[in-house]
């Protein structure tokens, strides 16, 4: 299914779970890439249709309504949308204007226009005591003095309209937006949470992005009914209704669903993977628990060596589809593009990203923002960009670096950069975990029904499984117990081995594939630690991790000498095996072998 047809499915892990007030504590720049792009190709073209109507000299804008989960998204959304103030870490209110021009609340100095073009319709806020400022209220004074008249005519009771209630306000403003001389006039952009699916009758709707779950075929048809209110009922020269058209992203409407029905399932046997204790004693492999990592930050001047790991790829895969077509069973396609945001110069992508370095990775807790590095830091960043290790694929732009999460990868991949030129100079440590600093394969106890598993070697594992995640893995075992030089291996699985590290702002684990035991010359008391990875297909998130890998965590276990040595390799040539898998993997363990013992013996000779 098209990733903006079910919108849900790629972002509602990454949204908050709960009411409005959790939503006070996160930040709206923050909401998913994928979030972000289906906004802004839905809103270029909502732009357009604005401009269209404004030609045509209608007297009221088109509507765009989102459609949330719950009040703390919601929340988030219409901060996005419309620009808020907030409270930093210094205790001074900071201004962040709306990312969609159109549906903007306040004006460049962060003044509150006097009416809003972007309202917010929940619980919270229809009980909210500051729904409306006094600026509203003063400019809509007809308006409002209206509505106390059609209330009089309503009730009959000349005095029914005399204590209007901002909850009474907001709910005018909802009801009549798209009508002219109304209070919601002027509303160009509704964010709701489920309100809208109760009875709305808006006949200028012509975008809706839904931004939640839709278990059920009836929530789609409800929330797609608030664009299927027909704007005129006049019949053409053919005695026909002309088209009208709504472009809707996030609703997954599917008109030809059909019940699906569960056949019943065989058992499955069920073992226990554990350590063999203590006939294979021998074969302990113990590693260090490492929760984070503290690096000394140079203030002199400041020298990056970037490689291709410091590559950041910003794809559709990642941000979301950069280009979507929406078009019915018949009539009219439109094609959402971002091709609006190419025209943000430069200089202003580059000063935005030094600018996110200096604050948010370049300064320890509790202390100032060193503003004195900001040209040494956006010198690094040019750097960054001018060396080409921004890769702007499938109809993205460079403008992208705006959103939070991937002006986050952009920041760490320069810090690392940074870090990596520093490297002997500015020795990185690790933070073991203060109640459990070291991990061993002897506490691996559990049980499972998967079938794809392989019975290791009593020669060469502690465990008596390892559990399968692909056929590469497999013949990966396979490869390893005969190899000379490998004196033991686990798999990480259910062992507790686990890599902290950053992406996107967000904090992750990762957990690598396998650790191996290799002779490197040393003898038997000194085996290093090898570190594989097999991974076919590399993503971003593959890119960090060994970034991470090999700027952080061996780098930081190393320095400490109390868990032997280390080294990090990667099987990444997986698609270009054939029928001779075997041979393959077998070649690029002896390569990935040979190579860590190169790089141990080169830093041995630093």
């Amino acid at each position: 299914m098209p990733m903006f047809r079910n919108l849900w499915e790629y972002i509602g892990k990454k949204l908050p779970k709960k009411g409005r007030s959790k939503g006070g504590e996160l930040d709206p720049l923050s909401i998913p890439p994928q979030l972000q792009t289906a906004l802004e190709a839905l809103y270029g073209h909502y732009a357009k249709t604005y401009e269209l109507w404004k030609d045509a000299g209608m007297q009221v804008p088109p509507c765009f309504i989102v459609v949330c989960n719950n009040t703390a998204t919601s929340k988030l959304v219409y901060d996005f949308i419309s620009g808020y103030h907030r409270q930093n870490d210094e205790g001074t209110i900071d201004f962040n204007q709306g990312r969609l021009p159109l549906f903007r609340n306040y004006d460049d100095n962060g003044d509150a226009y006097p009416r809003p073009n972007t309202i917010l319709i929940d619980s919270n806020q229809l009980e909210s005591d500051e729904a409306l400022d006094d600026n509203f209220r003063s400019m809509a004074a007809d308006e409002i003095e209206r509505f106390r008249k059609e209330i009089i005519e309503r009730s009959g009771d000349i005095n029914a309209a005399d204590n209007l209630t901002d909850k009474d306000l907001l709910r005018e403003v909802m009801n009549t937006v798209g009508r002219q001389g109304k209070l919601g006039a002027s509303v160009r952009c509704v964010v709701s949470v489920s309100m809208l699916t109760e009875g709305w009758d808006v006949n200028t709707v012509t975008h809706v992005l839904g931004v939640r779950a839709f278990g059920t075929q009836l929530l789609c048809e409800q929330v797609i009914g608030r664009a299927l209110r027909r704007q005129s009922y006049d019949l053409n020269e053919e005695g026909l209704f002309n088209a009208e058209y709504a472009d809707i992203l996030g609703i997954p409407f599917d008109f030809t669903a059909k019940p699906v029905i569960a056949p019943p399932q065989p058992p499955r046997e069920t073992i226990q993977v554990k350590a063999m204790r203590p006939e294979r004693d021998s074969l302990e492999i113990r590693f260090p628990k490492v929760v984070g990592y503290r690096v000394d930050l140079p203030e002199e001047r400041l020298i990056a060596e970037f490689n291709d790991e410091s590559t950041l790829e910003i794809t559709p895969e990642l941000v979301g589809a950069t280009e979507t077509q929406n078009s019915g069973i018949i009539g009219e396609a439109a094609d959402l593009t971002l091709i609006h945001t190419g025209d943000v110069r430069p200089s202003t992508i580059l000063y935005e990203l030094a600018k996110y370095v200096l604050i948010n990775k370049w300064r320890k807790a509790d202390e100032d923002v060193q503003f004195n590095l900001f040209n040494q830091i956006k010198r690094v960043c040019k750097q960054w960009i001018d060396g080409g290790y921004l890769v702007c694929k499938g109809g993205t732009f460079p403008a992208q670096l705006q959103y939070k999460m991937i002006a986050d990868m952009a920041a760490d991949r320069i810090v690392a950069g940074i870090t990596q030129a520093f490297v002997g100079q500015k020795p990185i440590q690790v933070l073991p975990d203060p109640y459990n600093p070291v991990g061993t394969t002897m506490h691996v106890q559990f049980n499972t029904s998967k079938k794809d598993r392989w019975e290791t070697s009593p020669g060469k594992c502690h465990i008596n499984w390892v559990i399968l995640d692909s056929d590469w893995e497999a013949e990966f075992c396979r490869v390893v117990e005969k190899h000379p030089l490998v004196k033991a291996y686990v798999k990480n699985h259910n062992l507790g081995f686990e890599v902290p590290y950053r992406m996107g702002g967000e904090a992750r684990t990762y957990l690598p594939d396998f650790i191996v035991l290799v002779e490197d010359g040393r003898g038997e008391d000194d085996l290093l630690h090898l570190v594989v990875e097999i991974k076919g297909y590399r993503r971003e998130d593959a890119k960090v991790k060994k970034l991470t890998m090999d700027s952080f965590w061996v780098p930081g276990v190393n320095n400490s000498a109390q868990h032997g040595r280390w080294a990090f390799a990667e099987l990444t040539d997986i698609y270009a095996m054939s029928t001779e898998l075997a041979a393959h993997i077998e070649k690029a363990m002896n390569n990935l072998i040979e190579k860590a013992i190169d790089d141990q013996k080169a830093t041995t000779k630093i």
